[in-house]
């Protein structure tokens, strides 16, 4: 069973730079070498929102919580698993 773990936050204004820099340098290396993990790929989207899907063999380890001044809501987390792949 793969199952995708989904974490998305908005950044405070202005400051979506800096929340995927907090991302690849402190909750990245924070997961990395973890049990299951196969996959990781981060993206950045307009309105300095920044996503993080983690693909895992079994039950997926959380992202750490980043600084509350960098975000502009709290971060959302869904998990699904894998159904179909081509």
């Amino acid at each position: 069973m793969t199952v995708a773990a989904m974490w998305e936050a908005r950044a405070a204004d202005g400051r979506g730079v800096e929340l995927a820099a907090w991302v690849r340098e402190v909750a990245l290396p924070a997961l990395r070498g973890s049990a299951g993990l196969v996959r990781t790929e981060l993206f950045g989207a307009p309105g300095d929102r920044v996503l993080l899907i983690t693909w895992w063999t079994g039950e997926p380890l959380p992202v750490a919580e980043p600084p509350a001044d960098l975000l502009g809501r709290p971060a959302h987390r869904w998990s699904f698993i894998s159904e179909h792949v081509e």
